[in-house]
């Protein structure tokens, strides 16, 4: 019995074997004498439209994903964490001892990578040029932000999103401030000079002539609103001006920031009279028009490929009626449906294969060098701009190439997620997979008496 179940298996393995054969051998002989008629061409340039449709896909989902991401990531690291923690401790009643036990307590999970306290408030500036003892005349709101003075070494998140520009990020002395690139350029003030808290919010003295801060640094990072808005003190002059009723706060990074519920449940249970708030509900409007950008986006680009699947669904039926003849004989002669059916969707797998591949290929080439091709566009505006002498003169063409926004876009890196790669890769390639069995299951219908009485 077990020699009988042996010897049908492998008879089915043989037909098995035998079938696919057929069916290679079939497909070959159709796509030789299909290179010279109209089926090469459109099979071409199905392949072709795959090729640029999974192309074009990659690289524009990188180009966002590196501007979502320089958005995210600054807005995570600097302003608002993982996890934002309410302490019940105020700036007017804490003890050191106990706010560290909670900063500690929050450290103990393995999943919080740095966490340090910090105080909040909003303030007017005024700044102060070391070249006159004047004021200027000029006035900003910010967000004035209390932070332990190493926190470059407390939080390497933070170290990595906010850039030096100028001096250090030093707040370890009294009255020492560090300011936003586009804060510090509005106020009119650089390095050395003095920035006077003019108003201050929580604050029990709220409007003060006698807040002033020297400037010891400039940082810029990934989102210009941060830029224009940020300023930052030590945490013991954040307890000094704030006022005694200003809440602490707690800052909490994460080793993975999708852990953040998990984390909040877990911490929650371990520390009482704390309130906490992950990033997902902290930024959720922001992140929101985010996502629905993307998705939108996505939308628009994934019409490229509905557009080549209609495409090679008409090729595909075209041939398939050619090849009518063909179909009733090897029908009459034993053929099985489904093995002539896989002859043509064998056709639409390498139309597929042969656009989706290359097209994944390049897209990842361009994104690597996405910074080459936003110069390359800068140059060719600048050209443009020179030929077309009516409009631009030299002068102005030269400011428009140093001014282009392009030079900008290429400072910003590519972010190739795998995943968005592949499943783009995948539909690119079932796409034409699904037409061309779409358009074979429809036109194998038709009878073979039919078919040999018409020929």
């Amino acid at each position: 019995m077990n020699a009988r179940g042996g010897t049908n298996k492998t008879r089915f393995f043989s037909a098995f074997i035998s079938q696919i054969k057929w069916i290679l051998f079939v497909a070959h002989r159709f796509s030789r004498v299909d290179r010279k008629s109209r089926s090469g061409t459109a099979g071409a340039l199905s392949s072709l439209g795959i090729c640029f449709g999974v192309m074009t896909l990659i690289v524009t989902l990188s180009v966002m994903n590196g501007f979502q991401r320089s958005y995210i990531d600054s807005i995570m690291e600097i302003s608002s964490s993982h996890i934002r923690c309410k302490t019940p401790f105020t700036a007017g009643d804490f003890e050191r001892a106990a706010l560290d036990s909670l900063v500690g307590a929050c450290l103990s999970d393995s999943g919080v990578s740095a966490a340090y306290p910090f105080l909040e408030a909003q303030t007017l500036m005024i700044g102060f040029s070391a070249l006159s003892e004047a004021p200027l005349d000029r006035q900003q709101p910010a967000l004035l932000r209390a932070v332990p003075p190493d926190i470059m070494r407390l939080d390497p998140g933070f170290a990595r999103e906010a850039k030096l520009y100028r001096g250090d990020f030093d707040v370890t002395r009294p009255s020492t401030i560090v300011l936003g690139n586009a804060l510090a350029r509005s106020l009119g003030v650089t390095v050395g000079d003095t920035v006077n808290l003019l108003a201050l919010s929580g604050s029990g003295d709220l409007i003060s002539a006698d807040r002033q801060f020297e400037v010891t640094g400039i940082f810029y990072s990934g989102y210009a609103d941060i830029n224009a808005a940020f300023a930052f003190i030590s945490f013991e002059d954040g307890v000094k001006h704030f006022g005694s009723s200003a809440r602490i706060l707690a800052s909490l990074k994460l080793k993975k920031s999708g852990r953040a519920y998990e984390i909040i449940r877990k911490l929650d249970s371990q520390i009482a009279g704390c309130e906490w708030e992950s990033w997902q509900h902290y930024n959720r409007a922001f992140f929101g028009a985010l996502r629905v950008e993307k998705n939108i986006l996505m939308l628009l680009v994934f019409i490229i490929f509905v557009v080549v699947g209609v495409n090679i669904y008409n090729g595909m039926r075209r041939m398939v009626f050619e090849r009518r003849a063909e179909i009733a004989s090897f029908s009459a002669l034993g053929g099985k449906k489904s093995a002539i059916q896989s002859v043509f969707v064998l056709r639409g797998f390498l139309t597929g294969l042969l656009g989706a591949v290359p097209g994944l290929a390049a897209g990842l080439l361009i994104c690597v060098r996405i910074d080459s091709v936003f110069l390359l566009i800068a140059e060719l505006q600048y050209y443009a701009a020179l030929f077309f002498t009516q409009l631009f003169t030299p002068e102005s063409a030269a400011l428009l190439r140093s001014n282009s926004m392009y030079n900008v876009y290429a400072t910003i890196p590519a972010r190739v997620f795998p995943v968005e790669a592949l499943l783009t890769t995948l539909f690119g390639f079932l796409s034409a997979v699904f037409a061309s069995w779409a358009a074979s299951r429809s036109m194998l219908a038709v009878s073979i008496a039919e078919v040999l009485r018409d020929e």
